[in-house]
């Protein structure tokens, strides 16, 4: 059994005929006819500043940020945002390692362990943890972690690479009359075609030939990522006798997945191969906007990556920009706390902006990281959420981005807060792990 997380923490795949069918049955685009794509069309906004308290006090000391301040700040995005993880969550316990040594042609060592999340003695889903590290290593070595969307065989051609469950929705089951679809989701064994689909996301060989080692999950071994999917997640566990669904301020999703990242992290503490003192956080998209907030909950992440997270993630809400807060919550109502849904086009109520969750990190590094073409994401809104958490990390005595001035293409900046806009569209390349590499190794004094 994993110890308890700190306080402040409180059946194959489709058959599918490539990743393009699995992207339309589980990320389907969020822009409408109301979203904004202009520039000159923003508007004024006010950010909320991250370091005056709520009764108009103003943080002076480090002390006051971290006893007081980002407390109140954490506070508020379970309130709000994200949900709070209730005391009943479920606990996690490793079931099954399985280990193979000299893969991937003699690079890596690979791992694949089932952590099983139970509560009561009832034992809910397995989540499948895939590691790889330098098969060539003197000790320890430090680690990526990031959740995947299409299941752990898509991260590599490995055919050790045990085949998962992954979710997909079925919309051809008939009831009720006539011509009347229902949706729902199924789960089966993933095709064996679907090996390696995403390599060029994961990028496990360059990983490994810079030292590092690399943990994935797939997301839906945790909670299938749809409306439909509660009842087969690890958020369901949780509900108490009587209960029917969350309350409003109970975790969605997003903190479902960063809940499950840290029982990941449980693992890998106790992994000699891993140093766990140099364990980053990483994600993409939605999942980006998990690692945010996974490295926001738990404090053992050393570094924070955010890779095209948009709105709800690095992305200023309150930029009349791409993605917004009312098509996050009409298109993936399960992502967020109920209470979050008040705040659907009135995004200048909002308590928090994304600069704070940014903030969260301090005084540990946080890199954010845009693409040129997924306006839908707002790269400026994203490069402006980490120029606005800077004061924070000077308060800390860290340093922010240093510039307001929006970097150009391929220009990354390298402080305490990293940057970088790339070439292309919504996705995770070989450019941004070459940043984010070089990021870690700048902050873990590696060569």
């Amino acid at each position: 059994m994993f110890p308890r997380l700190p306080g402040f923490f409180r059946s194959g795949v489709l058959a599918f005929c490539g990743a393009a069918l699995a992207a339309a049955l589980f990320l389907p685009a969020t822009a409408s006819a109301q979203d904004n794509y202009d520039e000159s069309k923003v508007g004024n906004y006010e950010l909320p500043d991250p370091l005056t308290f709520l009764n108009g006090k103003k943080v002076t000391t480090a002390e006051q940020w971290t006893r007081e301040r980002r407390p109140e700040i954490l506070r508020l995005f379970e309130d709000q945002v994200f949900g709070e993880v209730p005391a009943s969550a479920p606990l996690a316990r490793v079931v099954s390692v399985e280990e193979a040594k000299g893969v991937l042609g003699g690079l890596g060592d690979r791992k694949q362990v089932g952590i099983q999340f139970v509560r009561n003695g009832l034992a809910g889903p397995v989540m499948q943890l895939l590691l790889y590290v330098p098969a060539k290593r003197s000790g320890p070595v430090p680690v990526f972690l990031g959740l995947n969307f299409l299941g752990n065989q898509a991260v590599d051609k490995d055919p050790g690479i045990k085949l998962g469950i992954v979710w997909s929705r079925d919309t051809l089951t008939r009831t009720g009359g006539p011509s009347r679809d229902r949706a729902r989701i199924v789960s089966k064994i993933a095709a064996e075609a679907s090996r390696g689909e995403r390599v060029g996301r994961w990028q496990v060989e360059k990983i490994l030939q810079a030292g590092f080692g690399l943990a994935t999950i797939y997301y839906g071994d945790i909670e299938p990522d749809s409306v439909l999917g509660f009842p087969y997640g690890i958020r369901a566990m949780a509900l108490n006798p009587g209960q029917a669904k969350p309350a409003a301020d109970d975790w969605g999703a997003i903190a479902g997945w960063a809940y499950a990242l840290s029982k990941a992290m449980d693992y890998l503490e106790t992994d000699a191969d891993v140093d766990a003192k140099r364990v980053a956080v990483m994600g993409h998209s939605r999942l980006g906007k998990t690692s945010l907030w996974a490295g926001a909950m738990d404090e053992r992440f050393a570094i924070v990556i955010s890779n095209d997270s948009g709105e709800g993630g690095a992305a200023i809400a309150r930029r009349n920009f791409g993605e917004r807060t009312e098509g996050l919550n009409r298109n993936f109502p399960h992502w967020y706390c109920a209470n979050f849904k008040q705040y659907s086009n009135q995004e200048a109520r909002l308590p928090v902006d994304s600069h704070m969750l940014i903030a969260l990190a301090a005084p540990r590094p946080v890199y954010v990281a845009s693409a040129v073409e997924d306006r839908h994401a707002d790269p400026r809104g994203e490069f402006l959420g980490a120029v606005a958490a800077g004061p924070v990390y000077q308060l800390l005595g860290k340093q922010g981005l240093g510039t307001d001035a929006m970097p150009g293409v391929h220009q990354p900046i390298m402080h305490d807060v990293g940057y970088h806009v790339r070439a292309g569209v919504h996705d995770v390349t070989a450019y941004d792990w070459d940043q984010y590499i070089a990021f870690a190794k700048l902050h873990y004094g590696m060569k």
